[in-house]
């Protein structure tokens, strides 16, 4: 059997820091979702990062508004957010309905206040290895292997998907911890060949069970950043049963990545509040 590797373990971890730097903040960190619809897994997220924040003594706030809202309506909300002094975090809750831009949505939030990390800014500050808000996701990705004290250093680490929400930053975070890194994509061929040669490989490409055996190298640490649910099951990108016969170490799903994301969103807005002026 493969080393099991434990997002709720390692997120516990991180809460009981974070609970030290919390109390030595003099004001309350506070974070307003924004859930655009009525999509039920996005609601079931935006729930569960409530329930921590509440958890955590952190203020929570949950703005809902109508799949029929415009653009302008939506941007001027996060506007009015950015002058509240009393709101250190902003997080629109993705994705968003059509004819929407998401990308304009996104530059209105105040850098400052984008704890996802998906503001140009901080996505420029972290691909010049100088970051201020690292997206939840790949951040958690990294403390799960430092946690684990799987090295990155010399390892060769292969990125399936070029999300800007995983990809994309994931493998940036592995070349600032000075691994060999490459992306691979719907249109890389030979994905197998790539694959089946990472000593370390993220899985972040949104198809249930897409990963098997024959395309992991022996020994490997598979990191699934997906879920989906299955025939009633909750199952990643990665073929678990399979590949955990050749795999190293792997996260599962649930129970990996996931309460990762949450934590690293936690500290983010945490270092919001520490990061006001």
């Amino acid at each position: 059997m493969p080393l099991i590797l434990d997002g709720k373990k390692v997120a516990e971890s991180l809460y009981q820091k974070l609970l030290l730097e919390l109390s030595m903040l003099p004001v309350v960190p506070k974070i307003v979702f924004l859930l655009v619809g009525e999509d039920p897994a996005s609601q079931t997220y935006v729930r569960s990062k409530g329930k921590k924040c509440q958890d955590m003594g952190l203020l929570s706030e949950t703005q809902l508004l109508p799949v029929t809202v415009t653009e302008e309506e939506l941007v001027g909300r996060i506007q009015a957010l950015n002058k509240d002094k009393s709101v250190h975090g902003i997080l629109v809750q993705l994705p968003l309905p059509a004819g929407i831009n998401k990308q304009r949505v996104l530059r209105e939030i105040d850098p400052r206040k984008d704890v996802d990390g998906l503001h140009p800014e901080n996505q420029g500050r972290l691909f010049q290895g100088e970051p201020r808000f690292i997206p939840c996701t790949p951040a958690g990705i990294v403390e799960i292997l430092r946690f684990y004290s799987i090295p990155i250093e010399g390892s060769k680490v292969t990125v399936v998907g070029r999300s800007e929400i995983v990809g994309k930053p994931a493998a940036q975070l592995m070349l600032m911890n000075n691994a060999t890194v490459q992306i691979c994509h719907s249109k890389t061929k030979d994905l197998a060949r790539e694959t089946s040669a990472a000593d370390i490989l993220i899985v972040a490409i949104g198809k249930p069970k897409f990963v098997t055996k024959e395309m992991v190298k022996e020994g490997a640490t598979v990191i699934d950043v997906g879920i989906h649910r299955v025939d009633g099951k909750i199952v990643g990108d990665v073929d678990f049963e399979n590949v955990s016969q050749r795999a190293g170490a792997i996260t599962p799903v649930p129970g990996g990545v996931g309460p990762m994301t949450i934590a690293m969103l936690m500290k983010n807005v945490t270092q919001a509040a520490s990061l006001r002026e």
